[in-house]
């Protein structure tokens, strides 16, 4: 249209001459750029008129529904564990700090670190000498002690009460016999035939004689009353007197020698032959490492769940290939009252550790049954998501092709797979990938899983919608 513009102007240049054009060819000229102007502005003017008109022919047009590709998973029944987990310390089973007791230089030890022992082997022993000889010198004393316990009731004291027996014996004879001599010279003497002085010297003898009787009768009743008892008394006294200094010598002789009061290994010797062991201060570690406690702290509302003889498993995190597999233990201990410095309750687990395997002191993961609910709709973890109201949904795949959001009420998680109390029915498809962010009714494409694809267990937890991913605590 330029051009045709351009043509016309030039054919109209072209024609014959006019005298007064010849005059005004400048003039000519201005009017002709003038004109070229304005053909230009209503070309552009129609051109964008054009594409206008284009564009809200098109508009008028539907656009085609996208489709997004997912993958999907029935909603099945299956039986779903309840567990516990949390991080813990190994402690061994038994443990022993061996403390001397008196404070002596180190004569010889007889074991090494790592060395297993027996409840009473010797493992080493103090310089001894003079606590032997002191436990010698009261020995002495103590056999003397029995000895003489052995006179005094067997020789010394039955000796006197048989002599003070015989005495008794022979003045109640002689008091007898002089009590039969009064009588009969008293008869005399009343038939006239005996003097009067006869039966007098009668009365003093019988009166002697039962002063005698008493008097030999009293001390025999002394010696079985008061002097028996008081002297056997006194021997036993020197008797356990003896023994008590006798076995604290031998109890002192014995503290030179450190035996081991558990089974197990010996893991600490900080000592060497010749250097002075100190009374109080650890000589010797011994820790009975056959079986081993975690030791762990749970919030209140975990705790609640657990009882004693619940399984649990035991895991060494970064362990190698040989050593990753869980160990099978028990829970042995869930602490009746809570810790004051951090308002959690401590729960131990026992776990067998015949090869050795588990040390004590290693940080481990526990992992403990709670309960086991069968017969629940479970559905992969990946496939529940959160709204910004704190309410958790799911987008199931509908016999149209759609993505439908429904909400449901979680129950037990456990490893990847989450128990449905309400909002699904057996059967149903959720979608477990491609389903953040997806609007509702949005038109799906069911995926088969790649091969290559990672399970879901080995996913990272997907960002509930509408928040933020978690940050590491570290």
């Amino acid at each position: 249209m330029i051009q045709a513009g351009n043509e016309l102007l030039r054919h109209a240049s072209s024609m014959s001459p006019n005298p007064r054009r010849v005059l005004s060819k400048t003039r000519a000229r201005r009017h002709l750029r003038a004109a070229r102007l304005r053909l230009i502005f209503i070309l552009t003017l129609a051109a964008i008129i054009t594409v206008i008109a284009s564009g809200l022919g098109c508009s008028s047009e539907k656009p085609s529904e996208p489709t997004v590709g997912v993958q999907v998973v029935p909603v099945k029944k299956a039986t779903i564990e309840q567990t516990v987990t949390s991080d813990a310390v190994l402690y061994p089973l038994a443990q022993s700090a061996i403390v001397p007791k008196i404070s002596a230089p180190i004569k010889a030890f007889y074991v090494n670190r790592g060395n297993r022992v027996h409840a009473g082997q010797l493992l080493a022993t103090l310089e001894n000498r003079d606590l032997a000889a002191a436990a010698q010198d009261n020995q002495g004393a103590y056999d003397q002690a029995q000895a003489a316990y052995t006179i005094a009731t067997s020789s010394t004291l039955p000796e006197e009460i048989q002599k003070a027996q015989g005495d008794t014996q022979a003045a109640k004879v002689a008091l007898e016999a002089e009590q039969k001599l009064y009588d009969s010279r008293q008869d005399l003497y009343k038939q006239g035939a005996l003097p009067r002085k006869d039966l007098d010297q009668a009365a003093v003898a019988l009166t002697q004689a039962k002063n005698l009787y008493e008097l030999a009768q009293r001390h025999l009743d002394a010696l079985m009353a008061v002097s028996k008892q008081q002297e056997l008394k006194s021997a036993a006294g020197q008797l356990q007197s003896a023994k008590g200094k006798y076995l604290g010598a031998a109890a002192q002789l014995s503290y030179s020698e450190i035996r081991s009061p558990i089974n197990g290994v010996v893991t600490d010797r900080s000592l060497y032959p010749g250097e002075m062991a100190a009374a109080g201060t650890p000589l010797l570690t011994v820790m009975d490492t056959s079986s081993v406690i975690a030791r762990a702290h749970i919030p209140q509302d975990q705790a609640a769940l657990l009882k004693l003889g619940d399984k649990a498993t035991i895991t060494v995190p970064g362990a190698g290939s040989d050593q990753a597999e869980p160990i099978e233990g028990k829970v042995t201990v869930v602490s009746p009252a809570l810790d004051p410095n951090s308002t959690t309750v401590e729960v131990w687990v026992k776990a067998d550790n015949p090869k050795g395997r588990l040390r004590p002191g290693t940080s481990v993961k526990i992992s403990m049954l709670a309960r086991a609910v069968p017969n629940s709709l479970v559905i992969p973890a990946a496939a529940v998501l959160t709204a910004p109201d704190g309410s958790n949904y799911v987008m199931a795949a509908g016999s149209d092709n759609k993505a439908h959001q429904k909400t449901v009420k979680t129950g037990i998680r456990h490893g990847d797979q989450v128990q449905i109390l309400d909002g699904l029915a057996e059967g149903e498809r959720v979608i477990t990938s491609g389903s953040y962010g997806l609007p509702d009714n949005t038109k799906t494409r069911i995926e088969a899983a790649q091969e290559s694809d990672k399970s879901e267990s080995d996913k990272p937890e997907r960002p509930s919608a509408g928040k933020e991913a978690p940050k590491d605590e570290k």
